[in-house]
């Protein structure tokens, strides 16, 4: 049973339950009716043996039996004998005398009985009862053994084939009949559980719609809920329950979207706001490190360190405004990039900044062009080698390669570093995601976590995606971009 193929949906195993339970009953009322008419027919034809009596076998005993002319012989040993009827006389487990009533009236009544048709005979219980023997001439029949008044045995017997064509055209009847009805049902039952089962398939579909909707972010349009059913039924209480959930499912993506909007429009404005006052810090600092008078040196440091830090936050701003565009859906520029130049110019731009490291470049022979915005794709290698370089310690052997299969571009940075945390490694690509502190020792630089942000946001406005494997002396960011 376990071998055999079962359904899986929930509509298969009702209308196979259903089958299989007529099938069932049909089986029990068939074998029931066969066995209660087999028994019925072998005890009316036991009674018409008791009937007969051993008259038959007696004739034997005299050597009176003689076929009888059932036209004018009224006292032919035969005459009242149905034909076919069988006749024996046992003496001291011996068969002296065996003959059958022929069908026609010219027949011989003698028999011819094999040594196991004779040990069967004389294995008859001598009871007056009614027992089925197979004879190798006569096939089965049933037979009846009385004492003689010679000490002998007297047996008579009728014929089962009656019986047994009985019982197998009922066998053949019901074969037909309840496979018809199975056939019937099997149908019938299948429309009746897919139209029963209609309102849940209407749940799945929703539910299998709501499933392929992207929920991470932005705005969000739930499919209709689903068809709604009697209430008083358990599919349509799933119904119910499934649209009060889709309900407060969509009224908590409203709010986040809401939030996210107030978010985004919040740094898009305080980014903008912060670009003029940071500016103006910035070049307040440097006028005042131009002064041509005496200056002490704590202030000509603050001043320095004024100006550094006014920059590094001019560049967190433009970063943060730039998310807020790419958040908001502004289109980047679309034109023909090539990408290997640019691979040229941050690895060279790279290794200037940091010469302590190893850069080395694989790029085909064959230049590699993609669509889009050439700034932005620029940000985002120097973002990635600009990565490697903060944090990674010095001697790290940096790796940049550039491959293409004709539909898309694939930039890899590999670095032979300490590898990124790996409880770091699924929020690596969120904002404000900073790990310098494990990667590089010394914990020297670092920014302010937006750059791999920034290379993800920017990749995928241009319909590409970024990954990270890495380990312990190994980590590989991996940009795919789509080649026209």
């Amino acid at each position: 049973m376990r071998r055999l193929p079962r359904p899986r949906t929930l509509r298969g195993r009702l209308i196979a339950g259903l089958v299989v339970l007529l099938a069932i009953s049909c089986a029990a009322v068939g074998v029931a009716a066969v066995l209660e008419l087999d028994g019925f027919l072998t005890r009316r034809l036991d009674q018409q043996l008791q009937t007969t009596g051993t008259s038959f076998p007696q004739s034997l005993e005299h050597g009176t039996a003689k076929p009888s002319d059932r036209d004018g012989d009224e006292h032919g040993d035969t005459r009242r004998q149905a034909a076919e009827t069988f006749g024996a006389r046992l003496l001291h487990g011996t068969v002296t005398q065996a003959a059958v009533v022929p069908t026609g009236s010219t027949a011989d009544l003698g028999i011819t009985l094999t040594a196991a048709d004779r040990r069967a005979l004389a294995a008859v219980p001598v009871d007056g009862k009614g027992h089925t023997v197979c004879l190798s001439a006569l096939h089965d029949y049933r037979l009846t053994a009385w004492p003689g008044r010679d000490g002998d045995v007297l047996i008579t017997g009728l014929p089962l084939e009656p019986v047994q064509a009985t019982v197998h055209r009922l066998e053949l009847v019901a074969a037909i009949v309840f496979g018809a009805a199975l056939a019937v049902t099997g149908v019938a039952g299948a429309v009746w559980v897919r139209w029963s089962l209609r309102p849940l398939s209407r749940v799945a579909a929703t539910a299998t719609r709501v499933s392929e909707l992207p929920l991470a972010s932005g705005e969000v349009a739930l499919p209709p809920r689903a068809p709604e059913s009697d209430p008083r039924s358990e599919v349509g209480r799933v119904a119910t329950a499934f649209n009060r959930m889709l309900g407060h499912v969509e009224d908590a993506l409203t709010k986040r979207h809401a939030g996210e909007e107030r978010l985004r429009s919040f740094a898009a404005d305080a980014s903008h706001e912060l670009r003029t006052p940071v500016a103006s810090v910035r070049g307040h600092a440097e006028l005042a490190l131009l002064h041509p008078g005496p200056v002490p040196a704590q202030v000509t440091r603050a001043l320095e360190r004024i100006t550094a830090e006014s920059a590094r936050m001019g560049e967190m701003v433009d970063d943060l405004l730039l998310l807020a565009r790419l958040d908001a859906g502004r289109p980047l520029e679309r034109r023909p990039v090539d990408l290997t130049r640019l691979v040229l110019d941050a690895v060279t731009d790279a290794r200037a900044s940091g010469p302590e490291h190893g850069w080395t470049l694989e790029l085909p022979e064959e230049p590699v062009t993609v669509t889009g915005d050439e700034h932005r794709l620029h940000q985002v290698l120097a973002n990635l080698l600009a990565n490697a370089r903060l944090h990674t310690p010095v001697g790290t052997k940096v790796t940049v390669s550039l491959e293409t299969d004709r539909t898309t571009a694939v930039l890899t940075v590999h670095d032979d570093g300490p590898g990124v945390p790996d409880d770091i490694q699924p929020g690596v690509f969120e904002r404000f995601t900073r790990a310098d502190h494990r990667r590089r020792p010394d914990n020297r630089g670092g920014g302010a976590g937006l750059g791999l942000s920034i290379v993800a946001a920017v990749t995928e406005a241009h319909g590409g995606s970024v990954r990270l494997e890495s380990r312990p002396g190994t980590t590989t960011f991996t940009v795919r971009l789509p080649a026209p």
